[in-house]
């Protein structure tokens, strides 16, 4: 059995004000998603390729999926983990500081506000989806640290030998490091298929289809050993089963995925030209 580290969620005490470790980790996820983006510029011009991303363009998309993920991610958790304490206390929706963040709920809501700014501006939405795509893993690898130095989120319990007792677990049980599992899946292995998938021209969709459908997979597994929200179901499990309300949410993310993954191909060959993602 491994020890956790239990690292202080608290980066930096001022006194009059906290500055949290997982916050910090929300920094570097938009900090890094534009060093990103403008290295994806540089390659663009360096092949001679056309782009619609300049590093003003980039600061806005980013300004306007931070709004997404924040307020979609809030929402959804809201309405997929606790309707029922929003039904009895509707305040609780605002009360971003008590945590509950969803990431399909922020995955909406990045899809719309970025949808609304590709039409105020007149480019191809599924252009620009393609290349958030592309960085949307090294923000969710950022907040997975976010979680473990929070030691929220855990696994089920387990005698595995990486196995961690975390000290927000009230029973104290050896448990699955799973938001660690979701590091590396969702965020170091995703990020690099992705980004060696985009290395060439690629359909419109196909880039962030593949990241839909991936990520749909990669949270479905994790869901196996992810020790599921208690007040969901029967202990957690939906319908009196094995399904946790992360499958539920996940599996329609593989099949839609694939569902476009092969769609942005067979469009592709019918219009007998790439397009470039």
């Amino acid at each position: 059995m491994l020890t956790y580290p239990n690292i202080d969620p608290v980066a930096l005490d001022l006194g009059f004000a906290q500055i949290h470790w997982y916050g910090i980790t929300y920094l570097l996820a938009f900090a890094g998603s534009w060093l990103l983006l403008n290295y994806r510029v540089k390659l663009y011009q360096a092949n001679n390729r056309a782009t619609f991303l300049t590093t003003k363009f980039i600061e806005d998309v980013l300004f306007y999926g931070a709004l997404g993920v924040i307020l979609g991610g809030r929402l959804g958790y809201t309405l997929f983990y606790n309707f029922d304490n929003f039904i009895h206390d509707p305040l609780t929706l605002i009360r971003i500081w008590q945590g509950g963040m969803s990431f399909h709920g922020g995955l909406l809501g990045v899809i719309i506000s970025l949808w609304w700014f590709a039409k105020k501006n007149s480019i191809s939405f599924l252009s620009l989806m393609d290349e958030v795509a592309l960085v949307v893993p090294f923000g969710l690898a950022c907040g997975r640290i976010g979680n473990f130095i929070n030691a929220e989120l855990w696994g089920r319990a387990t005698d595995v030998p990486w196995a961690m007792i975390f000290p927000t677990d009230p029973l104290g049980l050896p448990r699955h490091p799973s938001m660690l599992y979701e590091f590396i899946l969702e965020g170091i292995l995703l990020f690099i298929v992705l980004w060696l998938f985009a290395k060439k021209a690629r359909p419109k969709m196909a880039v962030s289809s593949l990241f839909v459908l991936m990520y749909g997979v990669f949270r479905f597994l994790v869901e196996f050993v992810r020790q599921p929200d208690a007040h969901m179901g029967d202990g957690g499990f939906i319908f009196g089963g094995w399904l946790t309300q992360g499958m539920i949410l996940s599996l329609p993310m593989v099949l839609i995925g694939l569902f476009l993954f092969f769609l942005s191909f067979r469009l592709d060959t019918k219009s007998g030209k790439a397009q470039t993602s």
